[in-house]
């Protein structure tokens, strides 16, 4: 399995169609802002997401820019997901496009 690079208006249909979003920047910033539905994603919850999530359903990893989800999508994809996908500009990126998808826990 490998995984893709994908750009915002192209990730749009696929989280329409139920995409998981895994987030992995550091908790606080995820706390502050993410897209809307994602799951923050961290060495110490890593095993879990992988074992409670369906490898069918497509799987786009954010983070700040869009470097360091490359890594991680690469290892998810070689967990068994079978569509994993990197998103091209982060969250930075999609928060200044789209900032009636993003949400915030504070």
């Amino acid at each position: 399995m490998t995984f893709k690079c994908i750009d915002i208006q192209d990730a749009l249909p696929i989280i329409e169609q139920e995409a998981n979003i895994a987030d992995i920047r550091d908790l606080m910033s995820f706390q502050n802002g993410h897209m809307q539905g994602a799951i923050h994603l961290s060495n110490d919850n890593l095993e879990a997401f992988v074992n409670e999530h369906d490898f069918d359903t497509p799987l786009i990893v954010c983070c700040y820019h869009g470097n360091s989800s490359k890594g991680a999508a690469e290892y998810l994809a070689a967990q068994g997901f079978k569509e994993a996908y990197s998103l091209n500009g982060g969250f930075t990126q999609w928060q200044a496009i789209h900032p009636e998808r993003s949400e915030s826990e504070s």
